[in-house]
């Protein structure tokens, strides 16, 4: 199985507002930069946009690390939230509809096609390929 190495990141002009999100590839010396942005959304769904488009561009099942700075994202494969969410008919704990539901189940459909680690790293803190994701997003906000 490949082994891949994906970066993201989303960004939020006001929230909601216009965004952009960003992923950076790395398969051996094979590197690939892709973003997009949307002109109503929030940084939330940003976010998990990055995630999505990153996994949809592999062809075939990988192992997969993906790296964001994105509580959010990150704590829902940690901590397992999905589970609960899936068992509930995407209800949360507070008996509220899950928030991005439809971006959820879309990203649980790479997940689950690919064998993908999530790790956490620290926003703005100098990690070269994270401030890379950052500008991307930032330059794909739609402007005007």
């Amino acid at each position: 199985m490949k082994q891949v190495e994906i970066y993201t990141d989303g960004a939020c002009s006001g929230n909601p507002g216009p965004g952009g999100w960003a992923a950076v590839l790395f398969h051996g010396e094979y590197t690939k930069e892709l973003s997009g942005g949307e002109r109503v959304t929030t940084n939330q769904q940003m976010e998990l946009r990055a995630a999505i488009e990153g996994l949809k561009l592999l062809k075939q099942p990988c192992e997969v690390t993906l790296y964001s700075d994105s509580a959010y994202l990150i704590n829902c494969f940690q901590q397992k939230w999905y589970v609960n969410w899936e068992r509930n008919g995407w209800v949360n704990s507070k008996k509220e509809p899950v928030a991005n539901q439809e971006l959820w189940k879309e990203l649980l459909h790479y997940y689950r096609y690919h064998q993908v680690n999530f790790s956490k790293v620290k926003g703005h803190a100098g990690i070269q390929w994270n401030e890379r994701c950052d500008q991307l997003a930032r330059e794909a906000v739609p402007k005007g």
